[in-house]
């Protein structure tokens, strides 16, 4: 009868050590992507952030130029990803947390929470943004706006450009919410 007792603690402990690496993986991986989206939410903010291009007209002295803070739209794009950005920083230690303690539970539901809001407002600010992108590169033609880009072709690339990392941030917010759910779920 003892010998059962402790084969059967045995391989409880074996499960709870694999709990633990199976999570300790998870934190491991959400690092990652907490990493990966600080890269892309920066990179699109600079990105935006930078992009101008200047055209002379007939002289020198007269100039048309295009930057980002002329659409509200791109100024909102440039202070999401900011803001997204500083969050994602701030998170890196709950992350890091998760990493040593596995089977915390209620700082990974304040993340996914956390994170839900952010991709909301990621989503938004990213999503205007590509509106405006398509409008610059196609126009409406029933509302008579022409197409910019065929003029301002650095400018368009470039804002064009800073979407790729919003939108890839976007991915790592879904990809961190899932698994930190994952994670609770197997508590």
């Amino acid at each position: 009868m003892m010998k059962a007792v402790s084969t059967e603690s045995g391989e409880a402990s074996k499960a709870i050590g694999h709990y633990h690496g199976v999570n300790r993986g998870l934190s491991v991986f959400d690092l990652i992507l907490r990493i990966v989206a600080i890269v892309g939410t920066l990179a699109g903010a600079v990105a935006m952030g930078t992009a101008e291009q200047t055209l002379p007209f007939v002289t020198q002295l007269v100039q048309f130029s295009a930057q980002y803070d002329d659409f509200d739209t791109f100024k909102l794009f440039v202070i999401v990803n900011a803001i997204i950005c500083a969050y994602l920083a701030l998170s890196l230690p709950f992350s890091i947390f998760h990493i040593i303690r596995s089977r915390a539970g209620k700082s990974r539901i304040l993340l996914i929470f956390l994170d839900a809001i952010m991709l909301a407002l990621l989503t938004s600010g990213a999503s205007a943004a590509a509106a405006i992108v398509y409008l610059a590169h196609n126009g409406n033609s029933s509302a008579n706006w022409f197409s910019i880009c065929q003029q301002y072709t650095d400018f368009c690339q470039r804002s064009a450009g800073s979407l790729i990392g919003s939108f890839g941030a976007m991915v790592c917010l879904v990809l961190l919410i899932i698994l930190s759910a994952v994670a609770i779920s197997r508590r």
